[in-house]
């Protein structure tokens, strides 16, 4: 039995599966996120440990014989969450979160000041990423960074009440921006330059990596028979990769989810800063990843169904097949934008409406904007030398036969759909979790059994090419506007 634990932004899911993987029992206990001022966002480091009690006891109450038998457990997490604890192991303020962008300022700075956050961090400094908020700790709230002893991502800080160990993997600890990300390893310049050292840094390990075991007293809590291994886990993307499998040089996936996510796994360092591409460690050895982000995915999908006060499903599904892209352009930047555009103020607008413009065509336009969004990703990952012919297809978006014909005769590229089923993080986590108790991922990270496979429609190619060469001109007279 192995457990897998997501630490979400919005929710902490446990799920217990046997040595064959199989869905034995699962547990959510929901989070809060608090916004005290305009582009903050922060959420209590107890919360996580809270919830993850919650659906541990849970699960004890449910299947207590079967997690009495666990031996490994695998842990994800939202990534580049600023926890910082004091002497004593306490959280010296709330966790500033991957979403939060009061940073903008020092991202700017760091990056004038030490460029090989570009060279061997591998990725444009974003507010989103860790570095960046503890040097706006440093300048903003000296005494609280001059009294931080140890820097841990969420899922860390989950790892460090379950073990009493600091240690984190290799994927979530790429973007924090501290890691020489080709040597997997902390850079000694790049923490000097917010005023850091090793020392303030947990240990590494690879995600399939045990780095410590269940306390005692939580054993008898839960009732384990002997204490489980706690694997290195990984950041929540890295985690989705090995759920599904992906992660052999040049398998990947889409995730059509809140934001969207082009992964693919690759053989090397491969970054492309110029073209905000995330360039990271995967969460298995001597194997690295590229993503290309957007942050308005299905979130630009369930933005139109509220305006039009109806359901994001029955939208598309009164939309049906299309024949070709929209008469109407979108520009999906309701909060900013990351690949390939690093700009967290250009704000989404639509092109081309006139008076025949009804619900389908607007409809129409959110799922083309957010396709030619993605594409814009793809062409990123390309211009790093990455080459992608198939993409797996998750999220709640991939439920959308149509959605996913445009995504795949844009991109050009054969869009393969799992059967019905959590392919997410958690079970990523767990499957993480069974390789550190085994001590080898030989037949672990298999891949899903396919629903149905999308190929690219040849009548769809040319007007979609046209219309995504169109739709690129948008952004920069979006700009010159002042959006």
């Amino acid at each position: 039995m192995n457990i897998g634990l997501d630490i979400g932004t919005s929710s902490v899911k446990a799920i217990l599966l046997d040595e064959n993987q199989a869905l034995i029992a699962s547990a959510t206990a929901d989070l809060t996120v608090e916004r005290p001022h305009p582009g903050w966002s922060e959420q209590d480091p107890d919360s996580w440990w809270t919830a993850c009690e919650t659906v541990l006891d849970s699960l004890k109450d449910q299947v207590p014989k079967e997690l009495a038998a666990v031996k490994g457990i695998g842990l994800s997490g939202h990534m580049h969450g600023a926890t910082l604890l004091d002497a004593a192991d306490k959280p010296l303020r709330p966790c500033i979160l991957w979403n939060d962008g009061r940073s903008a300022k020092q991202c700017a700075d760091l990056e004038k000041a030490e460029p090989k956050f570009l060279s061997l961090g591998g990725n444009r400094v974003m507010p989103g990423f860790t570095a960046p908020k503890l040097q706006w700790v440093r300048e903003n709230e000296p005494e609280i960074f001059a009294r931080t002893e140890m820097v841990l991502l969420p899922k860390d800080y989950v790892r460090f009440r379950l073990t009493g160990i600091y240690a984190g993997d290799m994927s979530d600890s790429a973007g924090t921006l501290w890691l020489d990300v080709a040597k997997r390893d902390w850079s000694d310049d790049l923490l000097a330059a917010t005023g850091l050292s090793r020392g303030n840094m947990p240990r590494l390990v690879e995600g399939s990596e045990v780095s410590g075991q269940v306390k005692s007293d939580l054993c008898a809590r839960w009732g384990f028979d002997t204490a489980p291994v706690v694997a290195g886990g990984g950041g929540d993307n890295a985690a989705s990769a090995c759920g599904v499998g992906a992660v052999e040089p040049g398998s990947g996936f889409v995730s059509l989810g809140t934001s969207g996510v082009l992964f693919v796994t690759n053989d090397r360092f491969s970054p492309n800063v110029d073209n905000a591409v995330h360039a990271f460690c995967h969460a298995v050895p001597n194997t690295w990843h590229q993503m290309g982000v957007i942050l308005s995915a299905t979130d630009s999908l369930n933005w139109l169904a509220g305006r039009l006060k109806a359901a994001p499903g029955d939208l598309t599904a009164a939309l049906g097949a299309v024949s070709g892209p929209s008469n109407v352009s979108f520009l999906p930047y309701l909060g900013g934008e990351r690949t390939p555009h690093n700009d967290v103020a250009i704000r989404a607008g639509f092109a081309g409406i006139s008076h025949e413009t009804d619900d389908a065509e607007l409809t129409h336009a959110v799922l083309d904007g957010v396709a030619f969004a993605l594409k814009d990703c793809l062409s990123a990952l390309s211009a790093a030398g990455t080459k992608v012919d198939r993409l797996l297809a998750v999220g709640g978006g991939s439920r959308s036969q149509t959605w996913l014909e445009i995504i795949a005769s844009l991109l050009e590229v054969t869009i393969e759909v799992p059967i019905d089923g959590d392919f997410g993080a958690s079970l990523g986590a767990a499957r993480l979790g069974q390789a550190a108790a085994l001590g080898s991922a030989d037949g672990i990270f298999s891949k899903p059994a396919l629903k149905t496979t999308i190929d690219p429609n040849p009548t769809l190619i040319p007007a979609y090419a046209d219309a995504y060469q169109r739709w690129r001109k948008l952004y920069p007279a979006l700009k010159q506007a002042g959006f």
